[in-house]
């Protein structure tokens, strides 16, 4: 028997909330009911886009007549807690474009909220719904490259600039859920510089270092000043290290069979030796990013299943959002994160 589709309606019709409608109005999984916007010109684009979608100005009048089981949120990040908690207080699934809020006392609020009511609440961490990333997952968990020792990203671009969010909040939350995802661990502190060059106290650039229980560590270099358009990520382990570059249009993924050995304590007199083996790009069959997650999103609505991008996680990004605007605030000191719940 065919499960029946999920009667969703979005939030927000501005700058992502279009490419959300034109997925969810294809997927076989979703019946997308209704679009809220309070722009009347957002509704007319709509209208023109999506003919056969109603679009209401008003939340309430969406949470209350239009029979939902699900609303997915793209509004601007500082109405994201009042949103999710109006949509989660009317008994439906809520997704959360990121950042989650943009404080971790609200973010674990919607958490508390969600688990209250047995809804699912899912965070917008639309990268680690890539289908590289999917892979590198699954390679890491096949150990071929041995212990992950460290990782670094970078996301630099030449805008597009904000004027009501640094660079660490704008860029950052897709490299943060990534690095969590693939380490599966939440960093213990984190430690961040950062310099606003265009608008005092927005800072352009921002390097951020995050340290891990278990010894591990990872480097996060973002900026929107920057003459490159750059999206990499490497990966270093004991056996091999691994390069995923999303400009790359097809080989997206190189591993190189280099390291260094003897890893462990040396002998007098013992000298590290260099390895130098082959160098792979592997086939990675691709899909668009979105339509994987919001597919992923519907089907935990279907069965209660738990989201790979579950509040929980999207509290853990907030987290390392605010201990980086801490330790720029003070200098660069490494700060310590607190959990109070999960």
């Amino acid at each position: 028997m065919e499960s029946r589709p999920v009667r969703v309606g979005v939030v927000g019709y501005g700058y992502w909330g279009p490419n959300l409608v034109r997925n969810l109005d294809r997927l076989p999984d979703a019946e997308l009911c209704a679009v809220c916007d309070a722009s009347p010109a957002h509704r007319s684009r709509l209208r023109d886009a999506h003919p056969g979608v109603l679009g209401v100005a008003d939340l309430d009048e969406m949470l209350a007549t239009c029979g939902l089981e699900a609303v997915v949120i793209a509004t601007p990040a500082p109405t994201h807690a009042s949103v999710a908690t109006r949509v989660l207080e009317a008994g439906l699934h809520c997704y959360v474009e990121k950042p989650l809020t943009l404080s971790s006392a609200d973010a674990e609020a919607l958490v508390e909220l969600a688990a209250a009511r047995d809804r699912v609440l899912m965070a917008g961490h639309l990268m680690i719904y890539h289908g590289a990333i999917e892979w590198i997952r699954d390679y890491l968990a096949s150990g071929d490259l041995g212990d992950v020792l460290y990782v670094y990203s970078q996301r630099l671009n030449l805008g597009k600039v904000r004027a009501d969010e640094n660079s660490f909040w704008s860029l950052a939350p897709h490299d943060i859920s990534v690095v969590l995802d693939l380490l599966g661990e939440a960093p213990s502190s984190v430690s961040a510089s950062g310099a606003a060059y265009l608008r005092d106290g927005i800072e352009d650039v921002v390097f951020a270092t995050l340290r891990f229980p278990s010894g591990k560590m990872a480097n996060i270099h973002v900026s929107w000043l920057d003459p490159h358009k750059v999206r990499r990520l490497t990966v270093v382990g004991t056996k091999k290290m691994l390069v995923f570059d999303d400009m790359e249009a097809t080989e997206k993924i190189w591993i190189y069979d280099k390291g260094v050995a003897p890893t462990g304590a040396l002998a007098y007199g013992e000298d590290l030796t260099l390895r130098f083996g082959d160098i792979i790009a592997p086939y990675v069959k691709m899909s668009e990013p979105l339509a994987a997650e919001m597919t992923h999103f519907l089907e935990c609505c279907r069965t209660g299943s738990r989201p790979r991008s579950d509040g929980a996680s999207g509290l853990e990004v907030v987290r390392v959002l605010e201990a980086a605007d801490t330790s720029i605030a003070g200098g660069g000191m490494p700060v310590t994160i607190e959990r109070t719940s999960s």
